[in-house]
């Protein structure tokens, strides 16, 4: 029950009271008001928000629409072209089908053209075959006495013994038995002519050469060698010597024979294993014997 007796401490006035209850409830108006603004900054927010969400449904809208509208003008001008491609289709199967009417045609009538050219033909080549059979005979007895000749040939080749003491092949002394060489494929020749004042070396096959001194009137030369990244002097060497090194990475055996010179330049060939590489390019210098 409540103490109807109760009496505020002496210390409280009654003017002290009264400013304390202002104050309280000033205090209270104002988390009043406090509470009413963050209420209305909210509502303020969310309705910012739904005008957002609003403004993306609109143009997510608009978007669809033109993309249905895209979509519609795309399928009309595809069946479009459809009919276009079709009709295009239709007036070219009629056009070739007018165009294998017309080669039939016309195809018949070169057929009869061609028998009766075929048959003229065939009478004239009658008349040539006693003419063949005369030309074959005659090649024939060509080969024969070709054969005759590079026997004959082969036989004067001679056999000698390299600068290295390597019992070397036949030699050839001139072009005819040099032709003979090559026709046994039995190793692959490079032709050269070397000329005396030329300064850098001659490619010639895998290798290269570079004459130094020539003395025709005793039939002597002296020449470099380059093979495998080295010099090789071969010096004062006699015409139709066999000049014998080895190259590669197996050491086969090459020969070098110069057969015929003159004040300036000294001429012959290069003879190399059939296993050894072949140059991708030998300027004017073509392999032989294949």
């Amino acid at each position: 029950m409540a103490d109807h007796n109760f009496q505020p401490p002496s210390y409280i006035t009654p003017s002290n009271w009264e400013h304390r209850s202002i104050r309280l409830a000033s205090l209270a108006c104002a988390i009043s008001a406090i509470s009413i603004l963050v209420s209305l900054l909210g509502m303020y927010g969310q309705g910012n928000r739904l005008q957002v969400l609003e403004q993306h449904a609109r143009e997510t809208e608009i978007a669809r629409d033109r993309l249905e509208s895209q979509l519609t003008d795309t399928r009309k001008n595809l069946a479009a072209r459809l009919v276009t491609t079709q009709r295009l289709l239709d007036w070219r199967t009629q056009q070739l089908r007018r165009e294998q009417q017309e080669a039939a045609s016309r195809l018949s009538e070169d057929q009869k053209q061609q028998i009766t050219a075929v048959s003229g033909e065939v009478a004239g080549m009658k008349s040539e075959m006693s003419g063949v059979k005369t030309d074959v005979t005659g090649v024939k007895t060509e080969v024969a006495m070709t054969r005759e000749e590079l026997e004959e040939t082969k036989a004067k080749l001679q056999h000698a013994i390299g600068d290295l003491g390597v019992q070397s092949g036949l030699i050839a002394h001139t072009r005819d038995e040099l032709q003979a060489l090559k026709m046994t494929g039995e190793r692959t020749y490079y032709e050269f002519t070397l000329a005396k004042q030329q300064k850098k070396p001659t490619p010639v096959g895998t290798i290269s050469l570079q004459l130094k001194k020539i003395d025709a009137s005793h039939g002597r030369y002296t020449l470099n060698v380059v093979a495998d990244d080295h010099t090789i002097e071969k010096r004062d060497r006699n015409l139709n010597e066999p000049l014998q090194f080895y190259s590669g990475r197996d050491r086969q055996l090459f020969e070098i024979v110069v057969n015929s010179m003159d004040k300036s330049k000294a001429s012959g060939y290069l003879s190399a294993p059939k296993t050894a590489p072949v140059p991708p390019t030998v300027g004017t210098l073509k392999p032989s014997g294949n």
